[in-house]
């Protein structure tokens, strides 16, 4: 297990490279989080959601992605309340609240599958949450240690020191855990290091001392790293436009509610293009291209882009001839109408007018469609996947793949449709076109390649600079046995 020491310290990293690094051995690997908090999601070839990372994960891994590896997914509608994906398939909502009774359900699903890809895969890589010294959240915590304990999994806890403080953080959070989960944790690794690694030596021989448990290494600072994101919204990775050439300004709007955002990760690889994530009306106004992405509240963020003038600026946009793209939720957006009588978004017999760009309204429903379709476009391939309760109406308009488009505006329900190289390409010259652009390097990036590079380029660096044959022992032999406990304050 990839444990850290807070969000965002490297585990979906870490735990990608890891996953890799053992099937380059010829081992059959399964990634595997017991609970995803994300809106970020996947459909797998047998039509489950699970967490985009786990697929991206299962892709490292040279597996098959499927329910089991990410058992339990929460796709946040609010600060309170959850979609709950059990086995990849709806299961209701969760409250914040909502632990002792509502979680344990979720915890026995979590344990059956984890015990079904242990019996199936040599070496399962589970990635914790969060951090695993949530002391509040401890009795009912079935994603980090008490994963680890259900299985006695050993353990190994990653600290990001370019935030700072990675030293105080790793005695920390061993300190707070109590000595049974203490035990399951047999070593350290600090993540995302600048500089000389000599000049670090002197506090991993000390924080060795003092946790007693060994740094199995120091992973440096990966620039221009891209993988397929969780939950962060950075663009990396993009390519500079030609000297002398002013790049094609794609603005893609940074919905409160953002779903699905790494449908636009294919863009920031395209020479020629400068892509944006804002929520200033001004940037849309300015722009050259906008994205529209999906949603977890549909009728929430319609009305917020209203209130921040960003609705009238795509519009006028759209009035111009420039081009629009909108993705699921952004494609609803774009239509006449949208409504939720049955409250599925939260809100029972909601309704409120789109943007009229598209002639199309939408009603949501409590099934929800999970497919992963595909066709043609403009003659080129396109494929994507479909996650949503929204059931889109067409009336007028050319038909496109996944919804319709009119002149320069375009819909569809179809997410990661521009992965697709031919289609990106082919959609991009358009958009270009209708701005007075040109692109002349367009369609000579290929997404997957560039995706398997950048998963290579991870496995490369936690070879190099883990002790994979610690790992190793690990995953063999099980907890180091007889590690000390951790005790509060500096041990001398």
């Amino acid at each position: 297990m990839v444990l850290g020491t807070t969000s965002d310290a490297g585990k979906t990293v870490i735990t990608t490279g890891l996953c890799r690094a053992l099937s380059r051995r010829g081992l059959r690997v399964a990634p595997f989080k017991a609970q995803n908090m994300s809106n970020n999601s996947m459909v797998t070839a047998d039509g489950a959601e699970i967490g985009r990372a786990q697929w991206i994960q299962a892709v490292a891994a040279r597996s098959e992605p499927e329910a089991a590896m990410n058992p339990v997914l929460l796709k946040p509608g609010s600060d309170l309340r959850s979609h709950v994906v059990v086995m990849g398939r709806p299961a209701g909502t969760l409250d914040a609240g909502e632990f002792a009774g509502g979680r344990a359900a979720l915890a026995r699903a979590a344990y059956d599958a984890f015990d079904d890809l242990a019996g199936r895969y040599d070496v399962v890589v589970c990635e914790g949450a969060g951090s695993p010294a949530e002391i509040n959240l401890r009795a009912h915590d079935y994603v980090n240690l008490g994963l680890a304990r259900h299985a006695s999994i050993p353990s190994v806890l990653v600290g990001d020191i370019d935030r700072g403080g990675v030293f105080a953080a790793m005695h920390g959070t061993l300190a707070l855990l109590d000595e049974a989960d203490q035990a399951l944790v047999c070593g350290l690794v600090v993540n995302r290091f600048r500089g000389d690694v000599g000049l670090l030596r002197p506090g991993l021989h000390d924080v060795a001392r003092l946790t007693h448990r060994p740094v199995l290494g120091v992973v440096p600072w990966l620039s221009g790293l891209w993988l397929d994101s969780e939950d962060s919204l950075s663009v990396r990775d993009r390519p500079a436009p030609r000297r002398g050439t002013r790049p094609l300004r794609v603005a893609v709007v940074r919905l409160p509610r953002i779903s699905n955002f790494t449908d636009v990760d294919a863009l920031c690889l395209e020479p020629g293009l400068d892509v944006a994530f804002t929520d200033d009306a001004l940037d849309v106004r300015s722009a050259d291209v906008v994205v529209v992405p999906g949603t977890r509240a549909t009728i929430a963020d319609l009305a917020w882009l209203r209130e921040l003038g960003l609705a009238d600026a795509v519009c006028e946009h759209a009035a111009r001839g420039g081009a629009v793209l909108g993705i699921c939720g952004g494609f609803q957006m774009l239509g006449r109408e949208v409504s939720d009588p049955d409250g599925v978004e939260g809100d029972p017999a909601a309704r409120a007018p789109g943007l009229g760009l598209l002639d199309v309204t939408t009603t949501f429903g409590s099934d929800k469609v999970l497919g992963t379709p595909s066709g043609t476009a403009r003659g080129v391939p396109i494929s994507g996947y479909e996650i949503h309760h929204g059931r889109v109406h067409v009336g007028t308009g050319e038909a496109f793949p996944g919804g319709v488009r009119s002149g320069a505006v375009v819909g569809t329900m179809w997410h990661a449709c521009l992965e697709g190289d031919r289609f990106r390409a082919a959609w991009l010259r358009e958009a270009a076109g209708a701005a007075g652009h040109e692109l002349p390097d367009v369609g000579k990036t290929s997404f997957a390649t560039a995706r398997e590079a950048r998963i290579d380029a991870i496995a490369d660096a936690v070879e190099e600079h883990l002790d994979l044959d610690a790992v190793l022992r690990l995953v063999e032999l099980g907890p180091t046995p007889g590690l000390p406990p951790v005790r509060g304050g500096l041990v001398p």
